[in-house]
């Protein structure tokens, strides 16, 4: 029954192609044989750089081609094909044009349809397919926060670094002149994607599967970018420790809670980051200790006086005249 539907897939494949072909419809000839039926079957780079060279053309090309992505990853009922539509959208946040890029983080920042949400998604077609169908629901998250986090930064995170604008390659000295609130929004939003990543099925299942050693190469990539621009925010915490406020000192020990919760199910993380976010976690808790205890006094001494004043107008000492007036 498995070689039937996979058979039939591969004529249906045929027959959308051939039709395409005839039409001289680039775009969709393009996208069918990058997401083509095959379950085991990884995106080949010959039809995904032609795919992305699309991108080199007008703007209303790289509209059809965005919209044609999102039609047929929000219509299939197949596994194979919506990681794969997933697997074109990250080559496009890494690899795509300007243009390309540009049209892509408009889904679903325009407040319109979430193509991405694919929480619902199951392919219940064979064994196999069932345990594709979580990979696709991870994986479309996952792709949502790291267009998320991307809007945050302001550049696309994990893009080739030949497509990075002058803003990207000076980041760290961008990263100096943000308001603390701002430094704390961008760290919360790359924990977000940090968390996500440590959501993912395990890997072990599908072993052998191409589909899902391609996802791990581009979320591992991925991965190299995400570590670093966290470490460039907790280093300049660290350096900004003496001029947090108490509720951002609060909220930076939260966040770096948050990351070492994920310590047991993240990649390979040289050990330097660990001790930088140990050593800012504890010079951030013992300052936030201090003003505890500070607001602590401040409160005793505010309550002594108040008793203070009290036990001196309840005094039997005091002289009440006749207007009613104390002395």
């Amino acid at each position: 029954m498995t070689k039937l539907r996979e058979l039939v897939a591969i004529i249906k494949d045929k027959a959308s192609q051939g039709k395409a072909a005839i039409l001289s419809d680039r775009a969709t000839l393009s996208l069918l044989r990058v997401t083509t039926h095959h379950s085991v079957a990884a995106p080949s780079h010959k039809h995904l750089s032609s795919l992305l060279s699309i991108g080199d053309g007008s703007r209303a090309t790289c509209s059809v081609l965005i919209e044609l992505l999102m039609d047929r990853l929000q219509t299939t009922h197949n596994s194979a094909v919506a990681l794969k539509c997933l697997i074109v959208v990250h080559h496009i946040i890494k690899y795509g044009s300007f243009i390309l890029q540009d049209q892509l983080s408009i889904y679903p920042a325009t407040g319109g349809r979430n193509y991405l949400n694919l929480s619902n998604f199951r392919d219940d077609s064979s064994p196999i397919t069932w345990e594709l169908s979580s990979w696709v629901r991870w994986y479309a998250q996952y792709i949502e926060q790291l267009l998320c986090t991307s809007r945050v930064l302001g550049f696309f995170l994990g893009s080739d670094p030949s497509s990075q604008n002058r803003e990207r390659e000076s980041q760290e000295e961008r990263i100096t002149g943000l308001l603390n609130a701002d430094l704390l929004r961008e760290t919360e939003s790359l924990l977000a994607l940090v968390e996500e990543i440590c959501a993912r099925p395990d890997p072990a299942h599908m072993n052998g599967n191409k589909l899902v050693e391609e996802i791990a190469k581009l979320v591992g990539e991925d991965w190299i970018s995400i570590t670093s621009e966290v470490s460039v925010r907790v280093s300049e915490f660290r350096e900004r420790l003496g001029c947090l406020s108490f509720g951002e000192a609060v909220e930076l020990m939260c966040d770096l809670k948050r990351l070492e919760e994920c310590k047991e199910r993240m990649m390979l993380v040289a050990q330097s980051l660990w001790d930088l976010v140990s050593q800012v976690k504890e010079k951030a808790g013992k300052n936030v200790y201090r003003e505890e205890n500070s607001r602590l006094v401040r409160r005793h001494r505010a309550s002594e006086s108040d008793r203070f004043a009290s036990s001196i107008f309840n005094s039997g000492d005091l002289l009440r005249f006749p207007s009613g007036r104390l002395m």
